[in-house]
């Protein structure tokens, strides 16, 4: 009787489990991502009603570049890291980053935080459509189920036919596409470029288009909470940044996106800390739809992680 030789058990074992846990990080990181978000965009709302969108998005793209500094200076060297062979790609992702992030911003000026955030929501049916189609990743009956379902939750917590649907709902829905671009963009990058390069270069095209606008819409903030809250937008979407990046680099597009809708569970329990919103009856039903999708699918990760 002859035995499979431990060395390849193992490596056997490693392959199998090395997909799935990798998605498990994924999808970790991904949350995170979303709960750094999240604060930033409640800050984002906050500064919105006395500053101008421009100069939240200059703020959100210099400071957010400080949080890659660490990242810059270990190992190799900054020029090293900087090298890259897919300048056109990077581009094209800073400008359409860009785009997404002026599009969120003005969207916090004129609706409620809460809005735009559940209209944001269709970025992961969005992201999952167009890495089908762009990255040929398949995508099973089961999670496409998944993500319809939070779709639906989204869709209860709006409650459609209410006062929501106005021109300016238009913008999130503009920036959620946009931003699932970025990320079937940023899965092409990943598969060349590291995670921190990636981030440096939206960076620094948003702070120097920001910063070409910048001079014609200033207001120096009036005191020192307004330059806490200006710096902190920048800080926190750095954080969020590289935790996004680093989640759609470990795992397929289709697999993180559905957890975007984490970010209702976020915006509801920082509205009740904060301002003491109390959510409708229709924002437990969909937050609960939507906390289905996501673990569903985080279970079918967890279990292949451990078959064998």
């Amino acid at each position: 009787m002859t035995s499979t030789p431990p060395a390849v058990t193992e490596g056997v074992l490693a392959n199998r489990l090395g997909p799935a846990r990798n998605n498990i990080g994924g999808i970790l990181w991904m949350v995170l991502a979303v709960f750094v978000f999240t604060g930033m965009d409640s800050m984002a709302k906050w500064q919105s009603e006395r500053y101008h969108v421009v100069q939240l998005v200059f703020f959100r793209a210099v400071f957010g570049l400080l949080v890659l500094l660490p990242f810059l200076m270990r190992g190799q060297g900054i020029l090293a890291k900087l090298r890259t062979r897919r300048p056109g790609l990077h581009l094209a992702r800073s400008v359409i980053g860009t785009f997404s992030l002026f599009a969120f911003f003005l969207s916090y000026r004129h609706l409620a935080l809460a809005d735009a955030v559940s209209l944001s929501f269709v970025s992961p049916l969005f992201m999952t459509g167009l890495s089908v189609l762009l990255l040929g990743e398949t995508v099973g009956w089961r999670r496409w189920s998944a993500v319809m379902l939070g779709f639906c939750g989204v869709l209860v917590m709006m409650r459609p036919g209410g006062d929501l649907f106005s021109p300016y709902a238009l913008l999130p829905l503009v920036g959620a596409f946009a931003y699932a671009l970025v990320g079937v963009t940023i899965k092409v990058l990943s598969r060349s470029e590291p995670t921190v390069t990636i981030v440096f270069y939206f960076g620094l095209f948003s702070s120097v288009v920001s910063g070409i606008f910048l001079p014609f819409v200033w207001r120096m903030p009036v005191d020192a909470v307004d330059w806490i809250g200006q710096i902190g937008i920048g800080l926190l979407g750095g954080l969020a940044q590289v935790a996004m990046t680093l989640a759609f680099t470990r795992a397929p597009v289709s697999v993180v996106s559905p957890f975007e809708y984490t970010g209702i569970v976020w915006a509801v329990a920082l509205g009740y800390l904060v301002w003491g919103d109390l959510p409708a009856a229709t924002t437990w039903i969909g937050a609960a739809l939507v906390a289905i999708s996501g673990l569903y699918i985080l279970h079918r990760e967890t279990r292949r992680a451990g078959a064998d």
